[in-house]
């Protein structure tokens, strides 16, 4: 892991890339999460969703790091794309995924950072250590594992081993075991709507009522805005809520998958400070024009970033 004198860069701390050896892990997979070459091309398998399109091209290395500089960013943080499951497969089944997908990031090298990724049945903190000294910036979980007290006190050790090494933690929407069964007469959009929005609600609360006390110096970042859940902050206030955790200055959110109005909203909740910049590539493309002006993107792409990665003595 770098260390606080790292120089400040223009960084997306969201994004996803599929390495060759990933997708041929994945390809040889009989069940979801799995990829597949249908009449067309190839289409993705994720548990519990419908099968969509995969382009593999939108994964190459050089032609992502090109996207990135034409949109002004010097730097990307990989993180495993959660929802397809690979975390929360069996630990046989999920390690030789994580493997394959960390040897190739970590590979790459270049413009991108990677966030370590665990397998939600059986990591242990010497896997935290394991990643972070290979280079990783920090963990990501899926959603699910944090979504309640329980699950808050049963990660833990985890959670303990980021503080204690002064690394963050990347909070992405994604489950911890096979999904429900489906209820929305197939519609593609119905997850990302409803089951990843609700699990970082979930997630947030629980983090906020249970799990800041139990780690107090841990940084945490919520993917896609944490589903706007701190915009509830008034009514879990009139419930007798943690409130104050709307402004808990190491509690970070990127701005994936949201625009102008929710950003400025968050913004007006938890403070500018506390967003950063994540577009979420190649699911969502990014906002062809920044969404709060100039100098809040140069904000949430730089200063806050690197607080998230290094802490507010940085």
């Amino acid at each position: 892991m770098a260390d606080v004198t790292t120089p400040m860069v223009c960084t997306d701390v969201h994004q996803h890339l599929w390495p060759d050896g990933f997708v041929s892990a994945l390809a040889e997979r009989a069940v979801a999460p799995a990829v597949r070459r249908d009449g067309r091309g190839w289409i993705v398998r994720v548990p519990g969703e419908p099968d969509s399109p995969f382009g593999p091209a939108t994964h190459d290395p050089d032609v992502r790091a090109a996207s990135l500089q034409a949109g002004g960013h010097e730097r990307a943080l990989l993180c495993m794309s959660t929802p397809l499951g690979v975390e929360a497969l069996p630990e046989d089944d999920a390690r030789p995924l994580l493997d394959a997908w960390h040897d190739g990031v970590f590979a790459i090298g270049g413009a991108f950072g990677v966030w370590g990724a665990l397998p939600v049945h059986g990591a242990v903190p010497a896997d935290v250590d394991a990643l972070l000294d290979r280079g990783a910036v920090g963990i990501s979980l899926p959603a699910a594992a944090l979504a309640s007290p329980a699950a808050i006190e049963a990660a833990g050790p985890i959670l303990g081993r980021l503080e204690r090494r002064g690394a963050p933690l990347l909070v992405h929407p994604g489950p911890t075991g096979p999904p429900a069964a489906r209820t929305d007469g197939g519609a593609a959009w119905w997850p990302a709507l409803t089951a990843y929005v609700g699990d970082l609600h979930l997630a947030w609360h629980a983090f906020a009522g249970f799990g800041r006390a139990a780690h107090p110096a841990l940084r945490v970042c919520f993917a896609m805005l944490a589903g706007l859940a701190p915009l509830h902050v008034e009514r879990l206030a009139l419930r007798g809520g943690p409130a104050d955790a709307a402004l808990d200055p190491d509690l970070f959110y990127d701005t994936s998958s949201y625009g102008p109005r929710a950003i400025a909203a968050m913004a007006g909740v938890v403070g500018l400070d506390q967003l950063v910049t994540g577009t979420d590539r190649p699911v969502v493309d990014p906002p062809l024009r920044p969404p709060l002006g100039e100098r809040a993107a140069v904000l949430t792409a730089t200063t806050n970033v690197h607080r998230l990665l290094f802490g507010r003595s940085a």
